[in-house]
């Protein structure tokens, strides 16, 4: 199925506790998510789009519903099943980094490909690419603790990367970072989009929900509004997105 999305949601549905402590985290939700479509999901905090995020990647089952990656239903498989379609399919980008602390930039970067079952010298060599693109040649050998927030993130970036996935699934990428770093990572999202990546960003910043070609919000675990943005940030300059509230 060549127009098959890449990412598909059918009424799903993500509760936790029971009885008078039942919290419906995510309510009855609807997605689907082209291939080269940039989507942007906002909404206040505990409206559940991290637990939406984490229920498309597979890292979270449903309570019911359908998710449905590359293809395939992945909430009716085991979770072995999940977890290799996921190192082969999925990028995912964390507010937090995750980076190994022990494991220097390029290490960090090419793990994601050597779970995913590339050769050694293979994984180096995309890994190595990938820390050019994002503008770290020059770090690919420091450890994580030897870099600014701005440059983790964008190694965390080129990890998601390295296993060339059909999607890039991002959590608050620019959560912990200041405007110059944004900036750095608006970029790479922005060319990332313009390359032809599949990418669904969950964000409360303004501006790099702006880079989407979709924006939808999200209340109380559900879909309450979306919108169609004009090609994202083209048109716009960078510097223009800078003065958005974040």
């Amino acid at each position: 199925m060549a127009d098959a999305p890449v990412v598909c949601a059918r009424e799903l549905r993500r509760d936790y506790g029971k009885g008078e402590g039942l919290v419906r985290a995510v309510d009855g939700v609807d997605l689907e998510v082209a291939a080269g479509e940039t989507v942007a999901v906002m909404g206040p905090s505990g409206c559940g789009k991290s637990t939406l995020l984490h229920l498309l990647g597979g890292l979270d089952r449903p309570s019911a519903g359908e998710v449905w990656l590359a293809g395939r239903r992945i909430d009716t498989v085991g979770e072995k099943a999940v977890a290799r379609l996921r190192r082969g399919a999925v990028g995912f980008v964390f507010q937090a980094f995750h980076l190994m602390d022990e494991l220097t930039a390029v290490e960090n970067v090419e793990l994601s490909a050597l779970l995913a079952g590339r050769s050694p010298r293979a994984a180096r060599r995309r890994a190595l690419d990938l820390l050019e693109q994002v503008g770290l040649a020059d770090r690919a050998g420091f450890l994580p603790t030897a870099l600014s927030g701005g440059q983790r993130q964008r190694v965390a970036i080129a990890r998601a990367l390295s296993n060339e996935p059909v999607v890039v699934l991002a959590d608050e990428p620019t959560g912990n970072l200041d405007t110059a770093a944004t900036l750095d990572v608006l970029r790479l999202f922005e060319s990332l989009h313009e390359a032809g990546q599949t990418l669904v960003i969950v964000t409360h910043d303004s501006r790099i929900a702006a880079t989407a070609d979709r924006l939808i919000t999200m209340r109380d675990g559900r879909f309450v509004d979306e919108t169609r943005l004009t090609g994202g940030t083209t048109g716009r300059s960078l510097g223009a997105l800078a003065g958005l509230e974040g």
